[in-house]
């Protein structure tokens, strides 16, 4: 009789054992697969970053605030032709000024254009700094084109930098039909003569 209950206990004790190891294991593969879900779905943040990242592949924007007037960010190039400011020039005067641009690169300088075509509005904004800072509209004039008279408004001048890239113009840019047309602006160009002819004489804004 002892023999009996002794085996009935030893029987209880395993079967509850065993009814504790599948509770565990059961608790176990729940977490691991609570876990693995969080896991694998994305959050609401992470879809956004996601989705930002991948519109983020292609621009969005072209150039800088008041592009669509003829503001060119820093470092334009004369090949940059998705900025209105480029792509709005005189296209004989665009290409002109790439071939420079080629050319000069060749000599191990770096041009950029800081300005090229503006529109109408940009233009006057531009001239009353202008008069602010030179305290009159005829001394502004030396300086700023009347928006009715800019050849950046018709998109048939360009200004270029840096320094190095003036001088470089000056010495060769009739090669290419370009030279400075204003004598207090090195940095002023236009397409006024023939490949290879000389440029004609300078105005002078102040007179």
């Amino acid at each position: 009789m002892l023999t009996d209950r002794s085996s009935r206990r030893r029987r209880l004790s395993v079967l509850a054992g065993l009814a504790i190891v599948a509770t565990v294991i059961s608790l176990t593969v729940a977490a691991c697969t609570t876990v693995s879900a969080q896991n694998e779905t994305p959050s609401a943040g992470a879809q956004t970053t996601g989705s930002a990242q991948t519109t983020g592949s292609a621009p969005t924007h072209k150039g800088p605030p008041n592009a669509e007037d003829g503001v060119l960010p820093d470092h334009t190039s004369a090949y940059d032709t998705s900025l209105p400011g480029i792509a709005k020039l005189d296209p004989a005067l665009r290409k002109a000024v790439q071939a420079a641009e080629t050319a000069m690169q060749a000599d191990g300088i770096r041009m950029q254009v800081t300005t090229g075509w503006r529109s109408k509005k940009y233009q006057e904004e531009l001239l009353a700094k202008a008069i602010r800072k030179y305290g009159s509209k005829k001394k502004a004039l030396e300086y700023v084109a009347d928006p009715d008279e800019s050849h950046h408004v018709t998109g048939h001048a360009v200004d270029i930098g840096p320094t190095a890239a003036d001088h470089w113009l000056n010495r060769n840019g009739n090669r290419y039909g370009l030279c400075q047309t204003l004598s207090n602006e090195i940095w002023h160009f236009e397409l006024v003569t023939k490949p290879g002819d000389s440029c004609p004489p300078m105005t002078d804004p102040t007179k």
